[in-house]
């Protein structure tokens, strides 16, 4: 009776900050810091609690015994994964938008005239189909004085030639030294020694279109003169591998939303956003001054921001959706792109730039690096973590946490429930269980490996490009990365077999500490099920798809009518309710592109599927159409009900 009284009151803790949390809508505004500070304060305060809780009580006594070394192990994991979560929060308490201030300083420096842009767009090994559609944003960009240059590290001839029948520079060098740092500043002493470099120096990768606003709005923001850089959203046009192999590229934003839309905006608000490489500009004397981008680290573009800042030049946010571009189609080119990410803050942390060093850099940016390495750094180990300590008490009885059940929901619970709530609601619902915890499981093994070497044994790493475009048009099973997920799950299932026919004969007895076990180990198989099935990489056929539908006049033997497009791409049109004999010539007159000559490639599920036989004019007009225009490509927060029914069709291998 006692027992069931403690569980009664847990529960009410429990539906208390479920309450709350229903009512952070109706009384707090995100953008006001006060209501913020409040929403994360409670955050840490119950984070606080969770942890004191988890030390005092739940951990085995000292001793040189299994459970000990477990027990306390675990919890320093946990630890520092919760400190890296309150440095979060307090990151999170303030936010910035510089939208007005943008729109107040358009064309600052008029009457003088319009300052000139040298747009650097650095390639190695991305195809022609990727090159073009950036270079065709960037010839399209809305600024009269700007200079495009390919930067080429793969010294090819078609693209060189390739360029000059575009119109743009074409820069190569002899050797790929510091990567695309290296190749950065090999440009921009090229444009030094012309003897009248440019003002601004915008930097895009190979694979990301700039929206014909980009310059205008980002320039508008050097009007303070002590900004050195400013840095603007990546976002894609096409889903992320965790994204389209979960079937949610509808209803669930890519992985990294939470950080473009959401932490970018706030750490603007402590002056301590940094330069994420592709879609910033940056004042050419602010680069001049620091002698180019640091070649130190593989991520040359946080580097950047922090001896920038040291300098005393600022790193500034604009959080508009400027520029779009591919992210990484495939699951090993997602996890390659994340390594290099990791290894590379592990490498500033270990600079003379660090949190560490002795550097007279500002304490707020020894936050920033410190912050930055902390989560690469206690997130993905833990992650791991948490799959593998529950199979030490299934297989060896080791109490990993001595907790009751009770206790659990009221120390845990209550901070899982307000701290979801608090950060779906700073975010725009970019955080969803599960989901969540696999986009940061798929790759936790390369990524811890690549934060612990990087911390030990900084140097000597290569540069790792991640690859674009190519073939995606089967299935794959990427079962190199599937392993480690496989054997684990089925050690998990074993090790829950064991503990269901252990607890028949009364075998183990652990009391409540098996319940939490329990719990722990069923989520535990649920994250691991969707881990495996991230894995299987399904087809891609489309990597652009028009935002929403719009109308086109069918012009067919001389009949002409208004039909609907469901789906736009630069080589094919899909018409809905329409039916257009397999191979039948046609014209689609499309708004902005004009008569398109088109032949019909047979039915589709709602109508017919058209080729586009497009002239040179109009293959670019259809990029800037698709890539460029000034709108927010993609999903930008979670939709629940919608995610659901995909997440279930995707088990259940429809599409």
């Amino acid at each position: 009776m006692i027992y069931l009284g403690e569980i009664e009151s847990s529960v009410m803790h429990l539906m208390l900050a479920a309450g709350l949390a229903l009512m952070i809508p109706v009384f707090a505004d995100p953008t006001r810091t006060l209501h913020r500070s409040l929403l994360l304060a409670g955050s840490v305060v119950l984070a606080l609690r969770y942890i004191w809780w988890r030390a005092t009580e739940t951990i085995a006594p000292l001793g040189l015994t299994w459970d000990w070394a477990a027990s306390w192990s675990l919890l320093g994991l946990e630890m520092a994964a919760v400190a890296g979560s309150i440095s979060a929060f307090v990151m999170l308490s303030r936010t910035r938008d510089r939208s007005d201030e943008a729109t107040a300083n358009l064309g600052w420096w008029r009457p003088a005239p319009s300052p000139r842009v040298a747009i650097l767009i650095a390639t190695y090994n991305e195809d022609e189909e990727v090159l073009d559609r950036t270079i065709v944003g960037a010839l399209g960009l809305r600024h009269d004085k700007k200079t495009i240059h390919i930067l080429d590290d793969g010294r090819r001839d078609w693209l060189r030639d390739y360029c000059a029948e575009r119109g743009v520079d074409y820069i190569r060098r002899p050797d790929n030294r510091d990567a695309k740092a290296g190749n950065i500043n090999h440009a921009l002493k090229k444009l030094a020694e012309d003897g009248d470099p440019p003002d601004f120096v915008a930097v895009l990768d190979a694979d990301f279109v700039p929206h014909r606003g980009f310059l205008s709005r980002t320039l508008a923001l050097f009007h303070d003169p002590s900004v050195g850089l400013v840095q603007t959203p990546q976002h894609f046009f096409n889903a992320d591998p965790i994204q389209h192999n979960l079937n949610l590229s509808r209803s669930y934003p890519d992985e990294q939303r939470f950080f473009f839309d959401t932490m970018q905006a706030s750490r603007d608000a402590w002056d301590i956003a940094f330069c994420c490489g592709t879609s910033s500009i940056a004042r050419w004397k602010a680069i001049d001054d620091i002698g180019g981008f640091p070649t130190a680290s593989v991520t040359e573009d946080f580097m950047l921001t922090v001896v920038l800042q040291n300098a005393g030049w600022r790193t500034i946010y604009l959080n508009e959706a400027l520029t779009e571009g591919l992210a990484p189609e495939g699951l090993k080119e997602y996890i390659t792109q994340r390594g290099r990410w990791c290894l590379g803050m592990m490498q500033i942390a270990r600079s003379h730039v660090g949190p560490l060093s002795r550097s007279k850099i500002r304490l707020r940016d020894r936050w920033s690096v410190l912050d930055a390495g902390t989560y690469w750094l206690t997130t993905f180990p833990f992650r791991i973590a948490a799959l593998v300590y529950p199979l030490l008490y299934w297989y060896f009885n080791v109490i990993v946490v001595d907790a009751r059940v009770p206790d659990v929901i009221s120390y845990f619970g209550v901070y899982y429930l307000w701290t979801l709530a608090a950060l779906n609601y700073v975010s725009k619902g970019n955080v969803v269980p599960i989901i969540n915890d696999v986009s940061q499981l798929v790759g936790a093994f390369q990524i811890s490996r690549a934060a612990i070497t990087g911390l030990f044994r900084p140097h000597g790493h290569p540069f790792k490009v991640t690859a674009k475009g190519g073939d995606r048009s089967r299935i794959q099973v990427q079962w190199t990365l599937a392993m480690p997920f496989i054997i684990l799950l089925a050690l998990t299932l074993v090790g829950l077999t064991i503990g269901i026919v252990a607890d028949r004969f009364a075998y183990f007895d652990a009391g409540d500490g098996k319940s939490v076990v329990l719990f722990w180990t069923l989520y535990n198989v649920f994250v691991l099920t969707f881990t495996l099935i991230v894995c299987v990489e399904l087809p891609r056929k489309e990597r652009h798809v028009a935002d929403a539908p719009e109308r086109a006049n069918l012009i067919d033997g001389g009949e002409e009518r208004q039909v609907w497009i469901a789906g736009l791409t630069t080589s094919d049109v899909r018409l809905r309710g329409v039916e257009v004999p397999l191979r039948r010539q046609v014209t689609l007159q499309i708004a902005g592109i004009g008569d398109v000559a088109a032949v019909s490639l047979g039915p589709s599920h709602d109508g017919t599927r058209l080729q586009l036989l497009t002239t040179r004019e109009q293959a670019d007009a259809l990029d800037l159409k698709l890539y460029a225009e000034d709108n927010v490509p993609g999903v930008a927060g979670a939709r629940f009900a919608l995610l659901v029914r995909d997440l279930a069709r995707r088990v259940a291998f429809t599409r």
